[in-house]
């Protein structure tokens, strides 16, 4: 239909979009936009291999300071660092949330001098080890049995479920996060078998409450591992091989090799305990993966693809058993197909 303007000249009439072209338009646009969402959602966030606060030996980086500074001395650990209160407390050192230059650090001091020698012990593997994997050390003061290290206030690995369930943590609470932080654990485990001092066995793990204690969680929800004064070396080429402390182990968490070998008849004896290697921390990853997958909505799932890597790491022969370097490339392989398969179903429906 044409209209007539006033001086009598006829006007075309609009033409409106079809109805059925605009649904159309929008409809695409929609699955665009849940295309997008779905791929952010589904792929977990990729770690960096190097350290972003990467720093030289002695110096350390934490935070949003944009230079490294070196390990802080004696001098300055006893005045620039404020104690608040104590945080946690083991058979080595106690732990006290402080306050550096109005950042929240911990500061762990010595509990009693008969632990000195493990406290040093840690120190030493502190300082040796630094990386990504470690807690970042930022000072010590030998003279006064102190450690200074990054705070990360969302503790241990023992508080992960209460963690995940707060309401703003809901959103990490997925079998892909969940599955990432598996693979922190065990990339943690294959750094100490390939440390710069060579292999190293994480002997303080005799159940699972207490393997969980040693690491923490950081705010990007990553692991580092905390307790390090029980890391003893494993050395094939000169026949040294590790036993984790001096008393009987107990339970099915500990590895097959760390039972004692000659029944209830025979009396604990130490000096008769066989030794064993770094494939006691591979017997363990099952028991670890499997609470830190939780009983979220695809959790099971995931286990049931790392059942045959899982069953391997339960061979009663320590030789049998993947390395920790194979495990985190079974990882790796199942979060990649899961989240390729949830990509492509999710993409038939829309």
């Amino acid at each position: 239909m044409e209209n007539k303007r006033q001086d009598g000249r006829k006007i075309p009439a609009r033409r409106g979009v079809p109805p059925v072209v605009g649904l159309l338009l929008a409809t695409a646009v929609m699955n665009t936009l849940l295309y997008l969402c779905l791929n952010h959602f589904f792929i977990s966030p990729q770690r960096s291999a190097v350290d972003p606060s990467h720093c030289p030996y002695g110096y350390f980086r934490m935070g949003q300071m944009k230079n490294c500074s070196p390990w802080l001395s004696c001098e300055e650990l006893r005045t620039e660092v404020r104690q608040l209160k104590r945080v946690g407390e083991g058979a080595v050192k106690r732990v006290f949330l402080s306050e550096w230059k109005e950042r929240k650090v911990a500061l762990s001091r010595l509990t009693t001098l008969e632990m000195k020698d493990d406290f040093l012990y840690g120190l030493q593997m502190l300082k040796s080890l630094q990386s990504k994997h470690v807690v970042t050390l930022l000072g010590y003061c030998e003279d006064d049995n102190t450690i200074l290290t990054e705070y990360h206030p969302l503790g241990s690995l023992s508080s992960l479920e209460a963690t995940l369930n707060l309401s703003k943590y809901r959103n990490v609470n997925t079998w892909q996060h969940r599955l990432q932080l598996a693979m922190d654990y065990v990339g943690i485990i294959n750094y100490l078998h390939h440390s710069p001092l060579g292999t190293l066995v994480m002997c303080d793990s005799s159940d699972l409450p207490k393997t969980l204690s040693q690491y923490l969680l950081t705010s990007n929800f990553s692991i580092v591992v905390n307790d390090l004064d029980a890391l003893p070396l494993v050395n094939r080429s000169s026949g040294t091989f590790v036993k984790c402390g001096h008393r009987e182990l107990h339970g099915d968490f500990v590895a097959p090799e760390q039972l004692w070998p000659y029944g209830e008849d025979m009396p604990f004896r130490d000096d008769l305990m066989p030794s064993y290697d770094e494939k006691i921390d591979i017997w363990k990853i099952p028991d670890v993966a499997s609470f830190l997958l939780g009983h979220v909505e695809g959790s099971d799932m995931v286990r049931f693809h790392l059942f045959d890597i899982h069953k391997a790491c339960k061979s009663q022969m320590p030789a049998e058993r993947p390395t920790a370097q194979e495990i985190l490339h079974t990882y790796q392989k199942v979060l990649n197909s899961l989240r390729d398969t949830t990509m492509s179903q999710t993409r038939e429906m829309l």
